[in-house]
């Protein structure tokens, strides 16, 4: 097998594990605690960047067979703790909030019209915060008018 093939390999398998981790603790920390019913395997799937992915894992591979070992140690060592870090709860939370939540928003159905946050943008459902009833609504979004 080449040395390149070997690179991307191992990119590819050192970013699936800092991703894995990245997402266990934002499913940990934010959609459990807002108790959102999505699975963890959704979350990680539909969450995926492929170009992030791809970055990371041609940098990854990079410097893992063609740098030093101390670059190597520092770079991974570095994301090991930043991703690791979301499975502190305050960490994991403010993390799951700027990556899934968008506050502020207005939404109009046929009947009503709802103001609050969207905690959560599932494949079929909505998981919205209403601000004037203070409870978790879960919205079908085929029956949400307009842009959210």
């Amino acid at each position: 097998m080449s040395k390149a093939v070997q690179a991307f390999l191992s990119g590819m398998l050192i970013t699936f594990i800092l991703d894995f981790f990245l997402f266990l603790g934002i499913f940990e920390n934010y959609i459990k605690a807002k108790e959102i019913d999505v699975y963890y395997n959704i979350l990680f799937a539909d969450h995926q960047s492929l170009i992030i992915f791809l970055f990371f894992t041609l940098i990854l591979g990079y410097i893992t067979l063609y740098k030093g070992t101390k670059l190597t140690l520092i770079v991974i060592g570095s994301l090991s703790i930043i991703t690791l870090s979301t499975l502190i709860t305050p960490i994991g939370s403010s993390f799951g909030e700027a990556l899934l939540m968008k506050s502020n928003v207005e939404i109009h159905m046929s009947k009503y019209s709802y103001r609050g946050d969207i905690l959560y943008n599932g494949r079929d459902t909505l998981t919205f915060y209403d601000y004037n009833f203070k409870k978790v609504l879960h919205l079908d979004k085929n029956k949400i008018i307009g842009e959210y």
